[in-house]
């Protein structure tokens, strides 16, 4: 790729962060926005109950005593880099977290942590802190989509320094001459992540978002000190080290349409994700849906089925563990999954909780739960199946469904009072039900908050 090619997409995404303004933005993308925040918030406060995050939070606390930014789901606050990478570890250790068919990985848990500790630090305005999720979000998953990553890198994290990065410079209000220098020293600084803490069930794993949250804070800093980047960073870093390809088109396909205040509703990135209504890796969600589908219809108990036939994506070879040792290797386990949601009919946390690990029903069934893969489905596509499940019973009938587009996906969306319940259920627990619904009419009304402190301070029990 040629030197003025390069700085053409660099510029472009550049250019977009700085021309991004909350009045320019559609009705429909404020709305997204507001929704991916809701579902983010959720997923972090209920992590912050895990009790290694619990001590991350004081820790967090003891080395930043003086900080401004509020450790969710704690009556503690830290300095934006450590608010930053505690609320950021906990949002992803249940694996309900958002995330980007088209760009990979999940873009908000990337996004809301270091733009929510730095807005909160500064006493943004509601207004200031969405449009800054917008264009955080819009060029982290257009890196990601323009990136193939190795068979073994672990999207987390990787991006995400990106991301963080050009949330906060866009709060600063930084020119796009800033912002691409921003983009550069902050790839430069992408943690190289793998897939085998996931699959082993490491809670290392659980720190990819939290360092890019940190990581992509200090580059802002960085950039305010002189330092500096290279001209074409995402190339360099993302196409050699940590994936097979990167092409830069793919990265400003579309872009342009998303300046004009004629943008059609849905063309941004934050409107295209997918919210999780399984709390366990994407990639069982294919065959999920379709085993809840079967069971609703056919009103299946667990001890009227033989074995379940799973037919998914290539990668999922590596999720077949059916005996998984801890809560986060049971995340990533297709056959603990599917077993989890016939025996007890829900794939919420409790599914993969330590306590239900020791229930002999699940550990059986996932023993019968067999793995095969299909070349042809991919996780980022919407025109072909992504898994087929087929149910054999005991009497010797089968059942069979198969999944395209996974619920809660932009492509097959559910109403907006699921994606609402689905928070209140994950932060009650921490806050209070009443409490938790007070944060949904805080988020509902963000645009309209003076300062961002009045949306943080009912984020504490």
């Amino acid at each position: 790729m040629s030197d003025s090619r390069a700085a053409d997409y660099l510029d472009r995404l550049a250019a977009f962060v700085a021309a991004t303004r909350f009045d320019r933005l559609p009705a429909a993308t404020v709305a997204a926005a507001k929704l991916v925040l809701l579902d983010t918030l959720g997923a972090i406060v209920a992590g912050s109950a895990l009790p290694e995050n619990g001590k991350l939070a004081r820790l967090a606390a003891a080395r930043t005593p003086h900080g401004a930014a509020t450790l969710l789901g704690h009556r503690a606050k830290a300095d934006p880099f450590w608010a930053a990478l505690t609320n950021a570890t906990a949002g992803v250790a249940l694996e309900v977290d958002e995330g980007s068919r088209l760009g990979g990985g999940h873009p908000a848990i990337h996004v809301v942590p270091g733009a929510l500790a730095v807005a909160e630090e500064r006493g943004l305005d509601g207004r200031r802190l969405i449009e800054s999720l917008v264009a955080g979000y819009e060029v982290g998953s257009r890196i990601g989509g323009a990136t193939t990553v190795r068979t073994n890198v672990h999207s987390h994290g990787t991006w995400g320094t990106l991301s963080t990065a050009v949330a906060v410079a866009k709060l600063d209000g930084a020119p796009a001459e800033t912002i691409r220098e921003v983009i550069n020293l902050a790839a430069s600084m992408s943690p190289a992540n793998t897939w085998t803490p996931a699959l082993d069930g490491a809670t290392i794993r659980n720190l990819y978002p939290g360092r890019s949250a940190f990581q992509g804070i200090l580059a802002v800093e960085l950039q305010r000190c002189g330092f500096t980047g290279l001209d074409n960073a995402p190339s360099d870093v993302y196409g050699t080290i940590l994936a097979d390809r990167f092409d830069p088109a793919l990265a400003v396909d579309g872009l342009d349409a998303l300046g004009r205040a004629d943008s059609a509703p849905g063309a941004h990135r934050i409107e295209q994700n997918y919210f999780k209504l399984h709390a366990c890796c994407r990639f069982n969600h294919f065959a999920l849906d379709a085993v809840m589908d079967l069971r609703r219809a056919h009103r299946l108990a667990s001890d009227d089925v033989q074995k379940v036939e799973v037919v998914t994506i290539p990668f999922v070879v590596r999720m077949s563990n059916p005996a998984p040792t801890n809560p986060l290797a049971a995340r990533f386990s297709i056959p603990w999954a599917v077993a989890a949601a016939l025996v007890l009919g829900r794939t919420d946390p409790v599914a993969f909780e330590a306590a239900t690990l020791a229930d002999a029903r699940i550990r059986d069934l996932a023993r019968r739960v067999e793995i095969g893969t299909d070349p042809a489905m991919s996780p980022r596509r919407a025109d072909t199946p992504t898994a087929r499940v087929r149910i054999v019973l005991r009497d010797g009938r089968f059942l069979e469904k198969t999944t395209t587009v996974v619920r809660g996906d932009a492509l097959s969306p559910v109403p907006r009072d699921e994606i609402t319940s689905k928070f209140v259920a994950l932060a009650a627990p921490v806050l209070g039900e009443s409490h938790a619904r007070k944060i949904v009419d805080a988020v509902d009304e963000a645009h309209a908050l003076d300062n961002i402190r009045a949306l943080t301070a009912l984020l504490t029990p």
